[in-house]
């Protein structure tokens, strides 16, 4: 929602990361609702893609489990604020991750010095294929529905020589721009990717805060980006 501000409280913030996260899961798995404290598919996600998301702290792991499906494996919860305890349901920790958040209006970090890419953003259902190939390393699975080309959404792809080597998904919601599925292939650095990123939610939604997750070396790159740590989140996946 361009020209919408948020409290820069850091438990709001919290709350906006989570809730522009479940909108993006949302689009992707064309399923689920959202209730009070949860957003939920009472149907499997697609691969990647979480069964849940919590949007509040106080969501209890009764409230989670009573809109999924754990009649068998596969069932995921991303627990925003690493709250719940899942384990007596079947669930184990597939990973941790920080929530991640820039103020709006921060300036724009400029692309590292490496092999120069062209930035476009992704247009028909074709480029959008090209881009899924590459952001999956050739293991496209039609992942990305073509549905997702709105506004709202921009598929962002570097390309170097007319390929696609490089990439990032802005989604709007929550009063924030969410970046995920930031990659770079080889001889195209990740900052660059990030920066492009970031030269993007500028100039599309200039008055919103940028905001998404991170773990491992792609945080301390998104840190580097000018991103703040907001708190912990936690993946639960159920195996058995």
């Amino acid at each position: 929602m361009p020209g919408v501000t948020i409290d820069p409280d850091p438990h709001a913030l919290l709350r906006a990361a989570a809730r522009n996260n479940a909108e993006w899961c949302a689009a992707v798995s064309r399923s689920g609702r959202f209730r009070d404290g949860v957003w939920c598919s009472p149907r499997r996600t697609p691969p990647l893609y979480p069964d849940a998301v919590t949007l509040d702290p106080g969501a209890s792991a009764a409230e989670v489990l009573a809109g999924v499906d754990t009649a068998g494996p596969g069932c995921s919860v991303k627990d925003s604020f690493a709250s719940l305890d899942l384990a007596p349901a079947g669930f184990t920790v597939l990973f941790e991750a920080q929530w991640i958040h820039r103020p709006a209006g921060a300036a724009v970090p400029a692309a590292p010095a490496g092999v120069p890419l062209e930035w476009d953003e992704v247009e028909g259902p074709g480029e959008l294929e090209a881009w899924e190939a590459a952001w999956s390393g050739g293991d496209g699975r039609g992942l990305f529905h073509p549905g997702l080309l709105r506004e709202g959404i921009l598929f962002l792809a570097g390309r170097a020589g007319g390929r696609i080597t490089a990439g990032a998904v802005l989604s709007t919601g929550g009063g924030a721009v969410g970046v995920s599925n930031v990659f770079a292939g080889t001889g195209a650095g990740a900052g660059a990717a990030w920066a492009a990123a970031l030269d993007a939610a500028a100039r599309h939604w200039p008055r919103l805060p940028v905001v998404g997750y991170e773990h491992g070396e792609d945080l301390d790159t998104a840190v580097r980006a000018g991103f703040t740590p907001l708190g912990p989140l936690r993946v639960w996946l159920r195996t058995g």
